[in-house]
């Protein structure tokens, strides 16, 4: 008898998450300091907790199911078939250091295929367990969704090893229609790429007979060659005329524009955070031309480059920094104005669109950190090291922000107690759970931002500054040990970084409640003491006061300063 595992997504955020959710930044290896590849992921959506995936490595009889139920209704002969091996998951990276990740595009809605098997999640998790690298996990997916259909809108997903960063963009082809068209590039080692609930993708080169820079899904025997660069369905344009959204010559087809065309509201909830990650890391005069198409104008610019080259090599912890962007500092700031409230708070409510009294439409930035993150990742693969230790998954719940990266290594093969879904309960606050850990914080210090904001910060760099001061002394440490000795250490240590940053956070929680009680500021000592007496009154940031006088006229003016206006 055939046995059947269960394979299911474990957190069943995904099936409430909002379509303007996630973001993905990605980094080759000649344009990181040190020569890793990187990616990051905000996976965005109201009404979960975050938590971190995980699945165990191990070896399967001939015969062996996976029956999949996805987040659609539980249905008997949904099974896909298992693998002789796969490999260990933690979080979207397995024991390879292979990491996949995605931002949901949609695209035409039409071609989403009810009665596919493979939703997007289960698509990534299946190729972790099955894949040694990026090529082989872009490869694993085009087979799994020829063969059991896939049922997701359009997806960008980034796929990485130690060597190569891909991004691979997949759309369904309708009712009835098993497969899926797609194409995925590989990006140049000395650039950086994003994508953020928009196709990014446009033209590409199509195979050529005796070239091996592009090769359709006919050709896979040629994946492997190094010089390939571009993979694709061997239907990604034929389909796209069949379907009537394309009827140029193949050199002309646009990914993007046939599957997934643009307009101002797409562009500026999903390109805007592409656009302000550029801008960290290049000419912001240059970067700043884009602003036009931003605003909705597509007549000079229709695009954003699909990737560029850094003005300097980034490191991880400025990949975490990028992932915690409001906009500062550009034009689409949102700190800056009355809507960011008395004390300048970057996050907005839903919905995306609001209505004035006098009926006209109104809508809010969508930028990079967002309070509705259930985690937040930034992923490390290092060629030079064993998996092992290589392979590392900064990790917390919630808003990328307000959170402190924890390191986490591929070969864990036990999930630290504050990220374990059943420590992280959607609907009861647990003083075990990063996600609600990090969301009382979190919750405190929005409302009043620019006063509180500071001693998040003290916290959060405090973390960060220890743990990425201990990765010298964990590769040191690990140096002569045997693979399950340095697992073992390895356990251990990310066990401890999560610890750390609990009894941090509720130490912070409990010191903000007494700080800022009933609105004033108590001062502390040198020795971060409270003092005894005394206490700051900060008042609201400027930019609100002067809308103060702009939209209330003499109410709130002092009588002596309407008297002088007066004479």
């Amino acid at each position: 008898m055939k046995k059947k595992v269960f394979f299911s997504v474990i957190l069943m955020m995904f099936s409430v998450s909002t379509a303007w959710a996630c973001t993905n930044l990605i980094v080759g290896k000649k344009a990181s300091v040190d020569g890793s590849v990187m990616c990051t992921y905000n996976c965005d959506g109201f009404g979960f907790s975050g938590s971190l995936f995980y699945s165990p490595s191990g070896r399967h009889d001939e015969g062996e199911l996976i029956a999949v139920n996805g987040w659609g209704p539980v249905q008997e002969g949904r099974y896909v078939r298992q693998v002789d091996y796969t490999y260990n998951v933690v979080g979207l990276m397995n024991e390879k250091q292979v990491t996949i990740v995605e931002t949901t595009f949609d695209g035409r809605l039409e071609l989403v295929n009810r009665e596919g098997l493979l939703d997007y999640f289960t698509l990534m998790r299946l190729a972790l367990q099955r894949s040694s690298t990026a090529r082989e996990a872009i490869q694993c997916m085009a087979e799994l969704v020829e063969e059991y259909g896939y049922n997701s809108s359009g997806e960008s997903i980034t796929v990485c090893d130690p060597n190569e960063a891909w991004i691979l963009e997949i759309v369904g082809k309708g009712k009835g229609r098993n497969g899926a068209v797609w194409v995925a590039l590989r990006i140049p080692d000395d650039c950086i790429c994003a994508h953020a609930n928009l196709s990014r993708i446009r033209q590409f080169p199509m195979e050529k007979r005796g070239s091996y820079r592009s090769i359709s899904s006919k050709s896979f025997k040629h994946l492997n060659r190094p010089e390939v660069e571009c993979i694709y369905a061997s239907d990604v344009v034929s389909f796209a005329r069949e379907k009537g959204f394309f009827s140029g010559t193949d050199a002309d087809f646009s990914f993007r524009d046939a599957y997934c065309p643009i307009d101002f509201e797409n562009v500026r909830y999903a390109d805007a955070r592409v656009w302000s990650f550029f801008r960290h890391h290049t000419s912001q005069e240059e970067m700043d031309k884009y602003l036009p198409y931003l605003n909705g104008d597509f007549t000079e610019y229709d695009h954003l480059p699909l990737w560029i080259k850094p003005d300097a090599p980034l490191s991880m912890r400025d990949l975490q920094h990028d992932m915690r962007d409001h906009f500062e500092g550009t034009a689409l700031d949102m700190t800056v104005d009355m809507t960011a409230g008395p004390w300048g708070m970057p996050i907005r409510p839903l919905p995306m669109h609001f209505k004035s009294s006098d009926g006209l439409d109104y809508f809010r930035e969508r930028p990079i950190a967002t309070q509705q993150s259930g985690f937040t990742m930034a992923c490390q693969m290092r060629s030079w090291l064993p998996d092992d230790v290589g392979g590392v998954t900064w990790f917390n719940c919630d808003d990328a922000n307000m959170v402190a990266y924890v390191p986490l290594y591929c070969c864990l093969t036990q999930v630290p107690d504050p990220f374990r879904p059943e420590n992280n309960p959607r609907t009861e606050f647990s003083d075990k759970s990063a996600f609600w850990m990090n969301n009382w914080v979190a919750n405190m210090v929005y409302p009043r931002y620019s006063m509180m904001i500071g001693d998040l910060r003290k916290a959060q760099n405090e973390l960060e500054d220890y743990y990425f001061a201990d990765q010298d002394s964990v590769l040191v440490a690990i140096d002569g040990m045997m693979p399950a000795q340095r697992q073992g250490y390895l356990n251990q240590k990310s066990i401890a970084y999560a610890d750390r940053m609990m009894q941090r956070w509720d130490q912070l929680a409990k010191f903000l409640i007494v700080r800022y009680n009933d609105q004033i500021v108590r001062r502390v000592n040198d020795d971060g003491t409270f003092a005894r007496w005394g206490h700051d009154t900060p008042g609201y940031d400027q930019q609100f006061i002067d809308a103060i006088g702009k939209t209330t006229g003499d109410r709130y003016k002092l009588r002596e300063v309407i008297e002088r206006r007066e004479r």
